[in-house]
């Protein structure tokens, strides 16, 4: 069977010029991919070599220009049944060698019409290492992606990036989540009621959860203590999600009352620095984050190595090496990626809580550490946490 030609709209696109211009000056031209128009966001890098239809409908990357390290992208096409919310939220997209022809049974079109459908600019054809290489040595920094016609004079073009909003202190969460509650049932049996606080939730997320027998209610992110337990909830979940952990001061207070209350609790990456401030501990901005598939992160209750799926630029800065003592008991580090010590998890001693700052329901994998799930469950119960994945 011949496979279908590229389609006239693409390759017009592709003869379209694009330029990607970082906030120090620096400049990259290539040509337009997706979404012909400009863009603006914060420029970071993306590891992995598979799962983009997932990263591009992660609400934690609203308001980002996503590089993708790896060169070949779109290999697969865009189906119907992978994605993680309703729409594409990242604000622009880098790529090196986008494929022409997607090759995949359940694809329906291609991805640079899907970005094209959606309005997101993007741009392909640059040498996206030495962009990754220059991320990495200056940061994470603010970028615009033009594309069309009166590109030269890259000085008014850099101006306008200047005028851009910086991710630090960005307050976001509240623009990606649901604005009314609903409800995913659970799988066979019903075993718990979770409230779950919607801060960009992935939908694999309450899927995961509803998989072990949990009804999931998910909330909106302003949903106050009352909203919580106006469920009458067995545990309470916070979510992943996009922005400055330190604009969070409603969702650190709700969760406050939910330590006070000893529920049994689980947070995952934007949920796990909302557990940070909690409990007393500060957040800080990293250089150039964690985003990709492929990052090592050590249990220290077991030490196993788990692979690892990474969104964020943020962390908590709590010690590593001691027990801490906070308004809710002691509290200490559970997780640390091998990479930088960055703080990856939290575990409540003295009330049932837990967080990890990294993603075990990744649709695309790795699955290493989707038997946080089941500590949950166990939390919820009970029962011992659990400490391996299949214990």
């Amino acid at each position: 069977m011949t496979a279908p030609a590229p389609t006239t709209q693409r390759l017009r696109r592709e003869r379209v010029p694009a330029v990607l211009v970082l906030e120090d000056g620096r400049t990259f031209r290539g040509q337009a991919y997706g979404a012909i128009g400009e863009t603006f966001g914060e420029a970071v890098f993306n590891t992995g070599m598979s799962g983009y239809q997932e990263t591009l409908t992660d609400p934690s990357y609203h308001r980002q220009v996503v590089v993708m390290t790896a060169p070949q992208i779109g290999n697969t096409g865009w189906n119907d049944e992978d994605d993680e919310s309703k729409q594409i939220w990242v604000a622009g997209y880098v790529v090196r060698d986008p494929s022409r022809i997607p090759s995949n049974w359940r694809s329906r079109r291609s991805l640079d019409e899907e970005l094209a459908n959606q309005g997101v600019v993007g741009i392909s054809g640059i040498d996206t290492r030495a962009l990754t290489r220059h991320l990495r040595e200056r940061g994470a920094m603010r970028v615009g992606i033009f594309s069309g016609p009166a590109l030269a004079d890259e000085h008014a073009l850099l101006a306008r990036v200047l005028q851009a909003p910086e991710m630090k202190g960005a307050d976001l969460c509240a623009e990606v989540a649901t604005t009314e509650p609903y409800v995913v049932p659970a799988v066979g049996e019903k075993r718990f009621t979770v409230a779950a606080v919607d801060l960009g939730i992935k939908a694999m997320t309450p899927q995961r959860m509803a998989e072990r027998g949990i009804e999931v209610h998910v909330l909106p992110a302003n949903s106050t203590i009352e909203d919580v337990y106006a469920v009458n909830p067995d545990g309470v979940f916070f979510s992943n999600g996009p922005g400055d952990p330190a604009t969070a001061d409603h969702q650190v207070a709700v969760m406050q009352g939910v330590l006070e209350r000893k529920t049994p609790l689980f947070g995952i990456c934007f949920g796990n620095q909302i557990l940070g401030r909690a409990l007393g501990f500060g957040t800080y901005k990293l250089k150039y984050g964690h985003r990709g598939i492929n990052q090592p992160v050590q249990d220290r209750s077991t030490g196993k190595v788990e692979v690892t799926a990474h969104n964020h630029g943020f962390a908590v800065n709590a010690p590593l090496d001691k027990v801490s003592d906070t308004p809710y008991g002691r509290a200490e580090v559970s997780h640390v990626c091998l990479n930088d010590d960055v703080v990856e998890g939290l575990q409540c001693l003295d009330v049932p809580a837990f967080s990890v700052q990294y993603h075990p329901e990744a649709a695309a994998g790795p699955h290493d550490a989707a038997y946080l799930f089941d500590r949950f469950v166990d939390l919820m119960a009970g029962a011992p946490a659990r400490t391996t994945a299949g214990s």
